[in-house]
């Protein structure tokens, strides 16, 4: 997983922060832009579960904090439903501007009903997730319980709130009550995924009825049998991340790898503008070679004599374990690990000059048997005459041409 701690500042011009995470082997398909549950923040446990889930099925995501929450700015007295609306909206545009338009909104609980909202907003989103959404964001006012009067009648209230207290003004509970979230999912026309515990306490399961049948199709629901409001088993909220990045995927453009065809047995392909990321074809399996980040790649991949290390190594279990077999030696396991000790950057400097190369492969090999001494000699002696170590010894020759 990669991620870059990102800033950026709100209509109201409160900076906001937020960290976008980004797969760790490829660039992102498409991003995304996640709202955390009422008086949470972008480090809430499941926020971060939900949204490496979805980055490890290409996603880019972007968690940030409400105005006044975690590390943004602001105070979050005098924050309501709308300013997260209009965060959400900022989060838009800066994705939109310094990366890519995000094309999938996910909310969790009043962040749930927030994304509905922005949704409507942002032509770029193409769908939308929530987990325990309420379906009218009046619920919220039951959370501050005895203090609802005191809110009232004195403008303003220290109410305690997941065990931390915090200071909820009465323009709070006027914007909740003007905030209808059926109304506006009836006029989304975009693909809705609602995901709801029947077990939840806190949002119950009728919310996610009621915002189901005012949804317009295509519309999903995804029962979280056994899962609390806050999914505080990490297995509840990875599965969240793992099914939305799925369920996405249908109405998402997420764009295939181009298949790499060839009579060659092995085939890299690599295009103007993805600097060292090369798909690779091997046989029938696919994969991805790139350079280190220190010069100017991805690391999204192994480098070519990362590549050319795996085959020595590849070879060398292989054939020990075929000549044991042969020999009906038990041996459980073999590792072999090896280093080459010239970097491909450097080398390529010098390309013409073949007084460059000084190629050195150490490897080690670890064998896990009861063999004895005499046993473990031979199979090093083995090891030296397996294919490919015969390979890099021997005079080769590469012979190239152009082709159509």
């Amino acid at each position: 997983m990669n991620f870059e701690k990102i800033n950026f500042k709100n209509a109201a011009g409160y900076e906001l922060s937020g960290r976008l995470e980004l797969p760790a082997d490829r660039l992102p398909h498409n991003y995304a832009v996640f709202a955390h549950c009422f008086t949470c923040s972008k480090n809430f446990g499941a926020t971060k579960n939900i949204t490496r889930a979805m980055t490890s099925a290409g996603f880019g995501v972007l968690r940030f904090d409400f105005t006044g929450l975690g590390d943004s700015d602001g105070d979050f007295a005098d924050t309501n439903f709308s300013g997260n609306v209009d965060d959400l909206l900022a989060a838009i545009d800066y994705l939109k501007e310094h990366y890519k338009a995000p094309t999938l909104l996910v909310g969790h609980s009043l962040g749930g009903a927030a994304v509905i909202y922005a949704s409507a907003k942002a032509s770029s989103i193409k769908a939308v997730a929530t987990i325990g959404a309420p379906s009218d964001t009046k619920h919220v006012r039951h959370l501050f319980g005895d203090q609802l009067n005191a809110i009232v009648e004195n403008g303003e209230a220290t109410v305690q709130l997941s065990g931390r207290p915090f200071k909820i003004k009465e323009q709070l509970l006027k914007d909740l009550n003007e905030q209808m979230v059926t109304k506006t999912l009836k006029e989304l026309r975009k693909p809705v995924l609602i995901m709801h515990s029947p077990q939840d306490d806190t949002v119950g399961i009728q919310h996610a009825e009621k915002l189901y049948h005012a949804a317009i199709h295509p519309k999903s629901f995804v029962s979280l049998d056994g899962a609390d409001h806050l999914l505080m088993n990490k297995k509840d909220s990875i599965y969240v991340g793992e099914v939305i990045a799925g369920w996405s995927s249908r109405y998402l453009d997420v764009e295939k790898e181009t298949a790499l065809n060839s009579t060659h047995n092995v085939v890299a392909s690599l295009d103007q503008e993805t600097l060292f990321t090369t798909q690779m074809k091997a046989g029938n399996h696919y994969f991805t070679a790139d350079e280190p980040t220190s010069i100017g790649g991805n690391d999204f991949g192994p480098t070519p004599y990362d590549l050319l290390s795996s085959g020595l190594a590849a070879c060398t279990v292989m054939t020990i374990q075929m000549y044991a077999r042969r020999k009906k030696w038990d041996i459980k396991n073999v590792e072999c690990h090896v280093n080459y000790d010239k970097q491909h950057a450097a080398d390529c400097e010098n390309c013409d000059d073949d007084t460059a190369k000084i190629d050195t492969f150490t490897r080690e090999i670890k064998i896990t048997s009861n063999l004895d001494e005499k046993q473990l000699k031979r199979v090093l002696l083995i090891a030296d005459k397996c294919p490919v170590h015969r390979t890099l010894h021997s005079e080769t020759q590469v012979i190239t041409k152009l082709v159509d």
